[in-house]
């Protein structure tokens, strides 16, 4: 096991790794009107007048947030249209332009408000790559005029710098498409009013990326060093299937987005029966949290407002499983050994013969990630036997195993980018009946 120099992550992504679960919140013009989504040309755009969420109550996404254990939201603050759910300054296509409140209304406020009421931390998704209004597409205004586009770099300076400065601290920035290299330099702006923010697809800026998919499934091994003259690749989720080898200068985590609804991130009429069924919820926690990455899964409030019941009581469901599962460990362990010759291992005495059917192991992190294979064994027979073999663990890896009746269980290190590894918890569960 040589030693090697490893990436590091700060303290501020190492706060937002150990939230794990987020909600993302798309609500904009487009629940209105949903073809705006992706918009095909930049002709009769939704009249502001069609937003009137007249029940709005972003106190009740907070109860869906609560529900699966998610300890931040996102919400879509500007979307493709271009429509701004804040009274921006920068032009007039926003809540103010709209008969909701009398053009006096603000959902971002209502949103921020109700994120710290109930202990949630609140993000921002505001993407630079489409607005439909500035006639804006992957990033490039439609008339190819240096003035164009430096008017809406301006623009987006001005919207962002708004979102930085008059809601408080932010949890996340979410650039949805990335910022181009013609596009606006947002660092100052980020370094000024919101230095502790995660950043997505923010380019030089980035802190997370994109695991490559919209099923919330992360690649394995999941590894979160990057290689630094990769790093813009990997920012802008042009790596898409973000693999490494897992050495590289720059610490950049993986963030796994979906919908509830297969597959619709605004509200649509008629869509209740592709909210995506328990199991398959419970399989996206495990191939996201269980590999590594965070979990941030979303809602789509309808046209008043609110979030639709079907859906609430499915993060309900959502919640109360991953609690079933996870709320009481049968025992846990953790490796904690300053001595570099040493290879971690932990063990699990149960005093008794119990059955077992699932292992979650967290590394710690702070000394870079440092696992490169590990085994998982039971003690059957008089003997230890493999019952699971694997590669990264990362933040969290979650091993679901067929079922086995043992006293003990432990896993060993077996390879290692450097020493020591420091396990900061294993853990064995079973939920099967």
């Amino acid at each position: 096991m040589g030693s090697i120099t490893l990436a590091k992550p700060s303290r501020q992504q190492l706060e937002w790794q150990d939230m794990e679960v987020g909600l993302f919140i798309h609500f904009n013009i487009e629940t209105y009107a949903p073809e705006w989504e992706s918009p095909q040309s930049f002709e009769d755009l939704p009249d502001p007048d069609l937003f009137n969420p007249v029940k709005l109550n972003t106190d009740q996404w907070m109860q869906a947030a609560k529900a699966i254990g998610a300890k931040y939201a996102v919400l879509t603050t500007k979307h493709s249209a271009g429509f701004c759910l804040w009274p921006t300054e920068q032009y007039e296509y926003s809540v103010k332009s709209s008969r909701w409140h009398d053009g006096k209304g603000d959902v971002v406020a209502e949103f921020v408000n109700s994120c710290r009421g109930h202990g949630i931390k609140p993000g921002f998704y505001c993407s630079y790559w489409t607005n439909a209004f500035m006639k804006v597409k992957e990033g490039e205004v439609a008339s190819k005029r240096r003035e164009d586009q430096e008017r809406y770099n301006r623009v987006f300076l001005g919207m962002l710098r708004e979102l930085c400065t008059n809601y408080g601290e932010l949890v996340e920035l979410w650039f949805d498409g990335g910022i181009p290299e013609w596009g606006p330099d947002i660092g100052s702006i980020l370094r000024e009013l919101q230095p502790n923010a995660m950043v997505f697809q923010g380019g030089e800026y980035s802190t997370i990326r994109w695991v490559g998919n919209e099923e919330c499934v992360a690649p394995y091994p999941f590894w979160n060093a990057v290689p630094k003259d990769q790093f813009p690749l990997f920012a802008t989720g042009l790596i898409s299937k973000a693999w490494t080898d897992g050495v590289g200068e720059v610490w950049l985590l993986g963030e796994c987005d979906t919908t509830i609804r297969e597959h619709y991130w605004f509200w649509r009429l008629n869509t209740e029966n592709s909210i995506k069924p328990l199991d398959k919820l419970m399989a996206i926690h495990y191939k996201s949290v269980g590999r590594g990455c965070n979990l941030l899964l979303n809602s789509n409030p309808d046209r008043d407002g609110l979030i639709p019941e079907p859906d609430m009581k499915r993060y309900l469901e959502f919640g109360l499983e991953l609690k079933r599962r996870f709320s009481k460990p049968i025992a846990e362990g953790s490796y904690y050994d300053k001595d570099p010759t040493r290879i971690a291992t932990v063990e699990l005495i149960f005093g008794r013969s119990v059955k077992v059917d699932t292992f979650v192991t967290m590394e710690d992190l702070r000394n870079g990630q440092r696992v490169r294979e590990y085994v998982i064994e039971a003690y059957l027979d008089g003997n230890y036997v493999d019952i699971v073999r694997g590669s990264s663990i990362g933040h969290k890896k979650i091993d679901e195993v067929d079922p086995v009746i043992t006293d003990r269980v432990r896993i060993r290190i077996l390879k290692a980018f450097a020493l020591p590894v420091e396990i900061r918890s294993f853990s064995a569960y079973c939920y099967s009946s």
